[in-house]
């Protein structure tokens, strides 16, 4: 999935053109205004991949097709709420915070088991599977152990939910980690648009 945070419409509808069909962006209204701009491509997927207030919980239900950041009831609740009749559920993941870094954002990682039965209970919500950002560390031992810890939580989540089929895990910088830990969606923005 391709990061287009602070990317420009020209560079998005290039991406387009190249085959490009899924992007994040971390802004929701920033994300809307490329959204409204981009309407005349179908089949493009769009991933809100920031933090997710409550006052920005409408705009997001309203328009993205994802959202990656849910870490509290009340998102869930407000997503739910908002999302329009005439669109599909929107598909959403949780978001832990497998380092317990205070800078991040995402649910501890011994809540998520609740948080996942009120969101299997929303009839606009589907569940998809979890989102995460280890912290990177140099020690590889520490570094590891993040990523087998979401490993194991996906599978569980996964064994107990159908609908749980996405491990978001990953970005530029942790690419070869993220897959071993079997990532099936990384976040890539820099390793793109950088080069």
């Amino acid at each position: 999935m391709t990061v287009t945070k602070n990317q420009n419409i020209d560079i998005i509808e290039q991406s387009i053109l190249l085959g490009i069909k899924e992007f994040g962006e971390n802004y929701a209204k920033e994300g809307v205004c490329k959204i409204q701009k981009l309407q005349k491509y179908k089949n493009i997927i769009w991933h809100f991949i920031g933090k997710i207030q409550s006052n920005k919980t409408k705009i997001v239900a309203q328009n993205f097709d994802w959202c990656q950041t849910i870490n509290t009831e009340k998102i869930a609740l407000l997503l739910n709420q908002y999302r329009p009749k005439n669109l599909l559920p929107i598909n959403v993941l949780i978001q832990i915070n497998v380092s317990k870094e205070p800078n991040k954002n995402g649910i501890n990682i011994n809540e998520y088991q609740k948080l996942a039965k009120v969101i299997s209970l929303m009839p606009n919500l589907n569940l998809r599977g979890i989102m995460a950002m280890p912290e990177i560390k140099k020690n590889i031992i520490d570094n590891n152990i993040q990523y087998k810890k979401i490993k194991i939580i996906f599978n569980q989540l996964k064994r107990k939910y159908a609908s749980v089929d996405t491990l978001s895990l990953g970005t530029s910088f942790d690419i070869k980690k993220s897959l071993l830990a079997e990532s099936n969606m990384i976040r890539i923005g820099r390793n793109i648009f950088n080069k």
